[in-house]
């Protein structure tokens, strides 16, 4: 944890503290040659430089440069220029709230991912990161006293568009006015919010890229992927939910069928005659059949589910055995992607990781790809 308060744009935040954080780090990330060069690689790219975007564009390039890696500075001057007309229509007329609001009700396989704001830009310094309103006819920017008449404003852009940025929902519209792409490859997350800017781009004559979604990977090692073949395990199986899987595997285990739905059966069937002399008698006897025949049905459910709470007693030993490998490869019950740093790969495996990886994996392909290493 690098425990410090920031202001202003991330990228712009100094990197000072973090040799507190390298220093737990290298006691961290143990010994060998690959450790070494995970040590070296923080240590040029976080305290050899002095903020975080400097320092972030230093490690990806290191990392894959052989690749032809191509960075793009959006706090660059010169960028924000080229928006500039942009920037004007949100400050002006607030286009982007009104056709994303039009188009989210059309999304209703996807819940909203961002909400838009009467206008989705930040005024930025150093130290300064804060919302434009526009609020008693002037141009107010949030915690701070700065305002701006319409006037006032439409100049502060024009002079220094470097002060304005786009928030989550415009920056797509930046990304594609100063690099325009066929096709944008992203994450689900990220899709589901580019979905509710099409009709935006079209009010603002920008082409709308293709979206697709990228592949996902779960990385393993030999050692678990043997573990999984003595355990009976498909990668499908570890893709399941706990429960299930612990459910699943405990039948699979038990020397008996924990399945009462024949049971089940035979009842309803024993009842279906007894339903048919109700029927000829009064509504209060059905009634009281119906009744016995619920308590019966959940009875034998109850029993059921004892019975296969005593088999996960019984198998315990071989159930935490595939557990512990589940929570292995999905940290928190959540995707490897999403909670594993890659050091803990590279100080195993070191160049061979990336190497791996761009010969495994195909952005095209939309699968999930379970890479062995």
């Amino acid at each position: 944890s690098w425990n410090r308060k920031s202001f202003g744009p991330v990228g712009r935040i100094s990197n000072e503290g973090l040799g507190d954080v390298f220093d737990v780090f290298k006691s961290e990330i143990g010994l060998g040659k690959n450790a070494e060069s995970l040590k070296n690689l923080f240590k040029k790219a976080y305290l050899e430089h002095s903020n975080l975007a400097d320092a972030t564009r230093f490690l990806a390039n290191e990392l894959f440069a052989k690749e032809g890696l191509v960075i793009i500075d959006g706090d660059a001057t010169d960028l924000k220029k080229i928006f500039v007309p942009y920037i004007k229509n949100e400050l002006l007329h607030q286009t982007a709230f009104a056709k994303v609001n039009e188009t989210i009700p059309l999304l209703e396989k996807y819940s909203a991912q961002v909400n838009p704001r009467e206008i989705n830009l930040f005024y930025i310094e150093d130290n300064l990161r804060e919302r434009i309103v526009f609020k008693n006819g002037k141009y107010a920017v949030l915690n701070t006293k700065l305002t701006f008449s319409e006037d006032e404003i439409v100049k502060e852009v024009e002079n220094h568009p470097e002060k304005f940025s786009p928030n989550v929902l415009l920056r797509p519209l930046y990304q594609e006015v100063i690099l325009p792409n066929l096709c944008y490859i992203g994450g689900g997350g990220e899709l589901a919010y580019w979905l509710e800017l099409k009709s935006f781009f079209e009010s603002q004559n920008v082409t709308f890229p293709i979206l697709l979604l990228r592949n996902s990977v779960l990385l393993a090692t030999e050692k678990q992927a043997a573990k999984a073949d003595k355990l009976q395990l498909t990668w499908r199986d570890l893709f399941m939910n706990q429960q299930e899987l612990f459910t699943q595997k405990t039948k699979i285990l038990s020397d008996f069928t924990i399945d009462f739905t024949a049971q089940k059966e035979a009842l309803k069937k024993q009842f279906e005659d007894l339903h048919k002399i109700a029927v000829a008698t009064d509504k209060s006897f059905l009634g009281a059949v119906k009744a016995q025949e619920a308590k019966q049905i959940k009875g034998l459910e109850n029993l059921e589910k004892r019975l296969l709470k005593a088999e996960k007693r019984v198998h315990q030993e071989q159930l935490n055995r595939i557990i512990a490998l589940q929570n292995e490869l999905f940290p928190n019950q959540s995707l490897q992607e999403r909670k594993v740093n890659f050091a803990e790969f590279y100080v195993e495996f070191g160049e061979v990781l990336i190497e791996k990886l761009l010969t495994e994996l195909k952005p095209l392909e939309q699968e999930f790809k379970v890479v062995v290493l």
